[in-house]
């Protein structure tokens, strides 16, 4: 739902249909972009004239669909689907100027009154909040915060299979750039330079300024990531769920077409760059009844309530089918390893960002309750926040009802432990590649089932496997090095 911001203090606004259409003509709108999103979490459009845009359009759907040629949506022998249009995500897009076009969101529908498409992941993320209102709480909390990568220029060469495969990466801002700006950044030496090494806070600025003026989506904080070579983060203010996947949405198509403006591509691939720090979508969590933050507890040394407990519980006990959806790539494995930040280890913590769910210690008191929530810091950005939300969601809520023990939390570094130690102490590790994460949520899917369908998993499986077979049948230009000479 978009925001403005009034005398300061952030206030949600919400749009009628007859509003949308009133806006469309005082705005001198041509040209409508209706705008979806893939299982597989890319995000989809086709664009109406503004003129032939009708009110019955707006209540029954347009007629502008096949599924069949959307990744993971349907069969071609039943494929017919309807786009409906989300009149609160109503939006002008500031980079089409010479022909003035607004964006809406869309719900995706079986033509002929089948209703829901059970594979359009906003329908799930929907879904999972209706369910959370089953449980007894009103409604939940999402705020991700989403890296990524801006670089100057990227080439590959993957279409000439039998002649070799190969990738560079362009950065006045990396240490082996050979046109940089005088002031490179060292591997891991990238988070929160100043100005001339930080070359791209008005890249920053920019994006903060159209995510809230056009866009209505809220960003309190802007920096530099860890990484060298343009590694960003702007952090999107909390909502409620589908509304923060939304943002989340929004956030990726607005930081890539700025980057197209100022000459660079930015990318959400989670780990570009060898022996650097990769990108996380680390994602923070609140359950919430009224006014009442169900995390917080005043009484508790870490003001972390049972209900927050135990929802941990549920996360830390399905970690390791959750990275197939919360890490849905081959290359999200080469980000979850040791000595880089990312979280590779299956434990909780205050304060202790090696564990994979962390609650943040900044702020103490009852003023700052509203504050209280999980941080789950194992997600990153190839994966479609929708699906993450209602995944988390169902892992959460299975450890409600079943009152899982998160187990002690771990004040150590985990990075710093022996094997042994972690096995002392109950440490579990995720898994080491999407292929063994498939088999994790194979064999621990059922706790998903309240929110996802079967058919929607096994859809998951199916794609991610054969993205799996993709890499796993091509040699690595790496392997060149270590087994030429063998």
């Amino acid at each position: 739902m978009p925001y403005k911001v009034s005398h300061g203090k952030a206030i949600q606004v919400t749009y009628s249909p007859d509003e949308v259409f009133s806006r469309i003509q005082h705005e001198g709108i041509q040209f409508i972009d209706l705008q979806f999103t893939g299982l597989t979490g890319h995000f989809h459009h086709t664009t109406i004239s503004a003129d032939t845009f009708t009110p019955e359009q707006m209540r029954d759907g347009l007629p502008k669909l096949d599924g069949s040629s959307i990744i993971g949506f349907t069969s071609i022998d039943d494929s017919d689907l309807l786009l409906k249009p989300d009149p609160n995500t109503f939006a002008i897009i500031p980079w089409m100027t010479e022909n003035k076009t607004a964006r809406l969101l869309c719900d995706v529908y079986w033509g002929e009154n089948r209703g829901r498409l059970s594979r359009d992941p906003r329908g799930i993320a929907q879904k999972a909040e209706e369910y959370i209102k089953t449980q007894g709480f009103d409604f939940s909390t999402w705020g991700p915060e989403v890296e990524f990568f801006v670089f100057d220029k990227v080439h590959w060469d993957v279409l000439t299979p039998y002649k070799g495969q190969s990738y560079s990466i362009e950065s006045k801002e990396a240490p082996w750039s050979q046109e940089g700006n005088g002031y490179p950044m060292g591997l891991q030496e990238g988070y929160y330079p100043s100005t001339p090494s930080d070359t791209l806070t008005p890249y920053r600025n920019e994006c903060v300024n159209i995510l809230k003026n056009n866009f209505g989506i809220l960003c309190d904080n802007h920096h530099h990531e860890v990484a060298t070579a343009g590694q960003c983060e702007i952090d999107i203010k909390y909502d409620h769920m589908t509304n923060a996947a939304d943002a989340a949405q929004s956030y990726k198509y607005v930081i890539r077409n700025v980057a197209q403006k100022y000459g660079k591509v930015a990318t959400m691939m989670p780990k570009p760059i060898a022996m650097d720090s990769g990108s996380g979508m680390h994602v923070n969590v609140s359950l919430w009844k009224g006014k009442e933050n169900t995390f917080f507890d005043p009484d508790d040394e870490d003001e972390l309530s049972q209900t927050a407990r135990y929802f941990c519980g549920g996360i830390i006990n399905h970690a390791k089918a959750l990275s197939a959806i919360c890490n849905p790539t081959t290359n999200s494995y080469h980000r979850l390893v040791p000595g880089y930040e990312a979280p590779a280890y299956i434990a909780w913590s205050s304060g202790n960002r090696s564990a994979i769910v962390r609650v943040p210690k900044h702020l103490r008191g009852k003023q700052y309750s509203n504050l209280k929530r999980l941080e789950f810091r194992a997600p990153d950005p190839s994966s479609n926040p929708y699906l993450v939300f209602a995944a988390v969601t169902a892992a959460g809520m299975d450890g409600l009802k079943k009152k899982m023990d998160p187990g002690d939390q771990v004040r150590d570094d985990i990075f710093k432990m022996t094997k042994s130690d972690r096995a002392k102490r109950g440490i579990g590790v995720l898994p080491k590649s999407l292929g063994e994460a498939l088999d994790e949520l194979e064999s621990d899917r059922k706790f998903l089932n309240p929110i996802y369908t079967n058919d929607v998993i096994d859809k998951i499986i199916e794609l991610e496997r054969r993205d799996q077979r993709e890499i796993s049948i091509r040699p690595h230009p790496h392997e060149f090095y270590l087994y030429f000479d063998v």
